[in-house]
This record gives structure tokens, C-alpha cells and sequence, in this order.
């Protein structure tokens, strides 16, 4: 199978230096050998965080070296995934990597008021879909964080969505925000909240992008269907970016573009401090090495913005 939507963002990764990156409990076979499959390809530089022994005894089992691979030591998943959030505290890491623990155990960590990595931004999920039939990366929001997002969420969710996008240098954002339909009704409210989040874009309050909804997905990704329902927009039937109503609709979205189109989804958290790469015991290869590109592009960007941002002397 093709995957040269992610080759593409794998190479341009590639490019930089490899992104010092916290990786919480790896201690199975997939989540090691992915940070170390990262690493060899130059996208990550990994500091192993966790029980020490176990993951040498993965290590052993799989032939891996671990020479010239940090290990910090802690004594299981909780502990993991405390301390890896504290080495990006201390700027040691500038991105964080779950391993073989459950998501809300590295999540908790993240957005814990006194420990973690909040910002003043909401956190969010982005899918990057490498569907076959498009020609272009489809970024997905939210479908693995924000269970039921209120408008103030949704605000973030599509700003961070938007700057995921600049991230993966994308030449024009075109965010749809879906729907069951393209027309706004009082009675279906993700049709109001899509119209307010277009008319905040007018307004400034959402920037770096093209806004349209309500839109149904067909006339968001088809210019066909775009037509026969006469909707003239510079995103209809050519969004890159789709930002579903609540979690339910996004994770139907994405394992509908999975397991029936054959599509790729290599996933990433934004909001907190730095990227982080959730991974699943399901996800192949090229997809762990997707979320690792995307994370290391995410890093580059943030800091190029804090760069810009400092005073010139």
C-alpha cells in the first residue's frame, strides 16, 4: 500500500535535528521498538522512561541495542508517566511519547493544574489521515480527547487544528466544520455552533484559515457533491481539515476512513506545552514513524514561534 502522504511528512522531518522526546513505558514490543524504529530514522531522540530492567529485558528480547539511548528509571506506569512530564518541565524534552500504558494514565499526568503541561489553550486531538483517494493529508479534531466540546472548546480545538496545519506546512488551511447537514437549524446544534465559529473567523477570534459550516461531509470532501447542493465556498468539497461535533462522530469518522477506505491515522495531542504522540498497540509501523514525523514538525514549529518571539537585542 501507498503511503507517500506520510513519506512526504517523514522526509520533511527527516530534515531537522531528531526531537528530544519523552517516551513513557515502553515496555512492550511495539511501543520500544517504535521509539527506536523513530529514532533511527532521525525523527525523535528518545529518553526511555520507566521500569529499567524490563525495558532492557524487551530490549534483549528484541535484538535492540540500547547503547546511546537514555533510561530513566521509574518503577512502573504511573511513576512513568509523572517523571516524563517532568523532563519536559525541566526542558530536557521537547515532546512526549506514550508507551505500553493506558491513555488517561499519561493524559492525567499532562493536565494535571500543578505538575503537568496545561496551557492556557484547551487540549485536543488531531488525527492526520493519509486516506488513499486524496491528494493531500485530511486532519481529523477531536475524535480521542473531548468528549461532548462546548463552543468556548471548539474555539481551540479548530486553533489548534489550524496551527497543526501550518505546522505540516500546508499551503492553504480550509477548515470544515461538519455536520448532518449544510443548512443551520435550531433544532440540531452543532449547525449553530459551526455558523459561530465561521462568523468568530470573520470577526479575528479564529485565525489562519478559511472557515465553512455547517457542511456534511459529502459536500466538505466532494466537489461533485458540492455543486449538486449549490454551495459556493473556497472550502466545500476541498477541506483539508474536519472538525467533528463531539468525540462519537470523530472516532466513527477516522475507523470509517481506516477499515473502509484503507486509510492510515496517525494521531497527536495538542494544547499542552509540547506534542504529544499517542500511539496504539494496533497502529503499523509507518503510522507510529507518521506520529513521530508530525510530532517533530509540531516541536520545529513551536520553537521557531518562541525564537521569533524573544526580544531582539
Amino acid at each position: 500500500m501507498s503511503h507517500e502522504k506520510y513519506d512526504r511528512l517523514i522526509e520533511r522531518a527527516k530534515s531537522a535535528q531528531p526531537v528530544p522526546t519523552a517516551v513513557a513505558h515502553p515496555c512492550d514490543e511495539s511501543s520500544l521498538s517504535g521509539a527506536i524504529d523513530a529514532a533511527k530514522l532521525g525523527l525523535i531522540k528518545p529518553i526511555l522512561v520507566g521500569p529499567a530492567a524490563r525495558i532492557k529485558a524487551v530490549a534483549s528480547k528484541l535484538g535492540i541495542d540500547l547503547a546511546g539511548y537514555e533510561i530513566v528509571d521509574a518503577p512502573h506506569s504511573h511513576a512513568s508517566a509523572t517523571a516524563a512530564v517532568r523532563l519536559v518541565r525541566e526542558g530536557r524534552a521537547e515532546a512526549l511519547m506514550k508507551g505500553s500504558l493506558h491513555t488517561d494514565e499519561l493524559m492525567s499526568a499532562v493536565v494535571n493544574r500543578e505538575t503537568g503541561l496545561r496551557t492556557a489553550r484547551r487540549i485536543s486531538h488531531c488525527f492526520v489521515m493519509d486516506v488513499p483517494s486524496l491528494a493531500e493529508p485530511l486532519i481529523i479534531s477531536d475524535a480521542a480527547v473531548n468528549i461532548a466540546p462546548t463552543l468556548r472548546d471548539k474555539v481551540d480545538i479548530v486553533q489548534n487544528a489550524i496551527d497543526f496545519a501550518h505546522a505540516l506546512k500546508s499551503p492553504e488551511v480550509r477548515v470544515a466544520i461538519l455536520s448532518a447537514m449544510e443548512t443551520v437549524n435550531p433544532d440540531v446544534p452543532s449547525t449553530v455552533e459551526a455558523a459561530a465559529l465561521c462568523k468568530m473567523a470573520d470577526r479575528g477570534q479564529i485565525t489562519g484559515a478559511l472557515l465553512d459550516g455547517p457542511l456534511a461531509l459529502d459536500n466538505a470532501i466532494s466537489m461533485e457533491a458540492a455543486k449538486i447542493k449549490k454551495i459556493v465556498s473556497p472550502v466545500a468539497g476541498r477541506a483539508n481539515v474536519l472538525i467533528v461535533p463531539d468525540l462519537e462522530a470523530g472516532n466513527m469518522l477516522a475507523k470509517s476512513l481506516s477499515f473502509l477506505a484503507g486509510a492510515d491515522a496517525a494521531g497527536i495531542v495538542l494544547g499542552a506545552r509540547v506534542p504529544v504522540i499517542l500511539t496504539s498497540r494496533a497502529d503499523s509501523v509507518m503510522t507510529r514513524l507518521a506520529s513521530c514525523a508530525v510530532a517533530t514538525l509540531v516541536a520545529r514549529a513551536r520553537r521557531e514561534s518562541l525564537k521569533a518571539a524573544e526580544p531582539k537585542v
